[in-house]
C-alpha cells in the first residue's frame, strides 16, 4: 500500500470515527447529567362558576298570586377540592430519584398527577409514565414498566421541582398504580412510585 493510499485510508477512518463520536454524543447526551431543569408549578385550581343573575322583579302591580312559583332552592356547593386521592414516594432505579407523586382531584372533578419535591438526574427523552407493573426497588425493577399496560402521560418538564400533569377525563388511575420517570430512549426507569389511596 502506497503512502498516498494509506493517507486516504486513514483520512476515511478518521472521518467515520468523528461521525460516530458525534452521533454517540447526540444519542447519549451526557452533558444533560450536569444540567438541571427546575420547574416550580403551583397546584392548579379551577375557576368557580359565577352564579346566574337574579331575574328582575315583575312589573305587574298587586300582590303576588298564589300560583307564583316558590323561590328556587340555593345552588348546591361546588365539589370540594383539591383533594389528594392517592400518593406514593419515589424510589431510585437507574439514577438517584426522590420526591412524592400525588393524584389530585380538583374542584371541577378533573384529576392531575403532581410531582412534589422531585429530584432526579436529567437525561435524554424523559417521560412521566403510569403503568400496571409493580414497583421494585432493586435493579430488576428498572425495565418492567413497558412490559404490560402503560400510559405515556407527557415529557418530563424538568428533573427538579413541583410539576402538574393533567390526567385524561374519566381516567381510572387504580388500573395504572405505578408512576415511573421513564427514559424512553434507553427503556429504563430513573425512579418510580407505587400509588396508594389516601
Amino acid at each position: 500500500m502506497g503512502s498516498g493510499t494509506r493517507k486516504r485510508w486513514w483520512g476515511a477512518v478518521s472521518v467515520v470515527g468523528l461521525v460516530a463520536a458525534v452521533a454517540g454524543l447526540l444519542w447519549f447526551e451526557p452533558w444533560a447529567l450536569w444540567v438541571d431543569e427546575t420547574v416550580h408549578e403551583a397546584l392548579p385550581s379551577t375557576g368557580a362558576t359565577s352564579p346566574a343573575p337574579a331575574a328582575p322583579p315583575s312589573a305587574s302591580a298587586g300582590p303576588p298570586s298564589a300560583s307564583a312559583a316558590p323561590p328556587s332552592a340555593p345552588a348546591a356547593p361546588p365539589p370540594a377540592g383539591p383533594v389528594t386521592v392517592a400518593q406514593g414516594r419515589l424510589v431510585s432505579h437507574e439514577h438517584t430519584t426522590t420526591g412524592v407523586v400525588k393524584i389530585v382531584r380538583l374542584a371541577d372533578g378533573s384529576q392531575t398527577l403532581r410531582l412534589e419535591g422531585l429530584d432526579t438526574s436529567n437525561g435524554p427523552d424523559l417521560h412521566v409514565w403510569l403503568s400496571d407493573a409493580p414497583v421494585r426497588e432493586d435493579g430488576a425493577g428498572w425495565g418492567v414498566f413497558d412490559d404490560g399496560k402503560y400510559l405515556d402521560l407527557a415529557r418530563l418538564k424538568g428533573n427538579r421541582g413541583d410539576q402538574n400533569y393533567p390526567l385524561p377525563s374519566g381516567f381510572d388511575w387504580s388500573a395504572y398504580p405505578s408512576v415511573s420517570i421513564w427514559c424512553d430512549r434507553f427503556d429504563v426507569s430513573f425512579g418510580a412510585a407505587a400509588l396508594a389511596r389516601t
